[in-house]
């Protein structure tokens, strides 16, 4: 990250550069303060701090993890990333509150225990943890440390998702160490719902560079849903990220003879097509920001379509078997956050 100090708070001749800081993507940005504050303070006003970003005039929202933020507004990833940090003026009326690493650190606490409860059916897990067990997986999301955070969250017993494409890979690896029995017991575990947790941005038309998208200018172009999936499984076939999506985002796979293939790809890789009375009328609670839009637009779509699907900075192939997915790329929170770019290519009604 490229950090700049607003402009207006800046009291001193010549304005201090920007800080050159490494965020763990698993963090949160008002927890760069301790870092930050002395940086900047010789050219602060006097004041109280009230620490805010914004990306290119668009105040972030401090509890969205700071990888989720950039994969989610940097279409064309930029390095470094150039955020604006504010100590002043906090914009109450488009930010929760945040009152410091105190509102982060129950934020946190909250969702780990709202995926305990997705996981496990109840969340006693996280509320049985001992003070000193949950001030050390606090640290190490603080800190980014992975070794910190595995020895901290095997304690929690939220478990990993049955992974059957890598049982099946060991099965057949001539070095596994594991018998056919233990790989079929392993397959017996049952795999309890996954926290799932997408952002849709709409694009509003299908620009063919990404770099020609305006940035975005508010929060309402970004729709957040939080759905639980549980994985089906059929014989001879696995589960896979264009399983989960036809799950957990219907709205886009209702007409199947009308699919839009794009790169030439397995089916896995299809761009769906939806018609706009579908949109209307089939459309969940969640997703109607975006949605109903549309329908309330003086306009029709031709073609919605999901453009682009990012997990963790990657651009993952939509026939990935969504157990690895769940189990390799989840946030510290136990959230899969998925961010889903769509697109809406507009046409005048006649």
């Amino acid at each position: 990250m490229q950090i700049h100090l607003f402009e207006s708070e800046v009291t001193t001749l010549p304005p201090p550069p920007p800080a050159l800081i490494l965020a763990p993507r698993i963090g949160y940005l008002p927890l760069l303060l301790p870092v930050l504050k002395p940086y900047f303070a010789t050219a602060l006003p006097p004041g109280v701090d009230t620490l805010w970003f914004d990306y290119k005039g668009l105040p972030l929202k401090w509890y969205i993890p700071t990888g989720v933020l950039f994969d989610l507004l940097c279409l064309e990833p930029e390095r470094p990333w150039n955020l604006t940090v504010h100590f002043r003026g906090y914009p109450s009326n488009l930010l929760t509150p945040c009152e410091g690493e105190d509102s982060v650190k129950w934020s946190f606490i909250n969702s780990l225990k709202e995926a305990d409860y997705i996981i496990n059916g109840s969340c006693k897990n996280i509320m049985h943890m001992s003070q000193s067990d949950q001030l050390e997986l606090w640290r190490s999301v603080m800190n980014g440390s992975l070794e910190a955070y595995l020895h901290a969250s095997s304690k929690l017993k939220l478990g990993a998702v049955e992974d059957e494409y890598a049982l099946n890979m060991e099965l057949c690896s001539p070095k596994s160490q594991k018998t056919a029995a233990e790989l079929d017991m392993a397959r017996q575990i049952k795999t309890g719902k996954i926290p799932v947790r997408l952002y849709l941005r709409n694009l509003s038309e299908d620009f063919e560079d990404l770099e020609d998208l305006p940035p975005v200018d508010s929060w309402d172009k970004i729709s957040y849903i939080n759905r639980p999936l549980e994985i089906h499984r059929e014989e001879g076939k696995y589960f896979t990220l264009h399983d989960a999506l036809k799950i957990l985002l219907p709205e886009f796979f209702l007409d199947k003879s009308s699919r839009n293939v794009e790169s030439g790809g397995t089916d896995g890789e299809d761009k769906q097509n939806v018609s706009s009375e579908d949109l209307r009328s089939e459309r969940t609670e969640e997703s109607a920001d975006i949605l109903g839009q549309l329908a309330e637009s003086g306009r029709t779509t031709v073609a919605a379509k999901i453009k682009l699907i990012r997990v963790q900075g990657i651009e993952p192939q939509w026939d990935i078997p969504f157990s690895w997915l769940a189990n390799n790329l989840k946030n510290a929170e136990h959230f899969l956050h998925v961010c889903v770019f769509v697109t809406f290519p507009l046409v005048n009604d006649a």
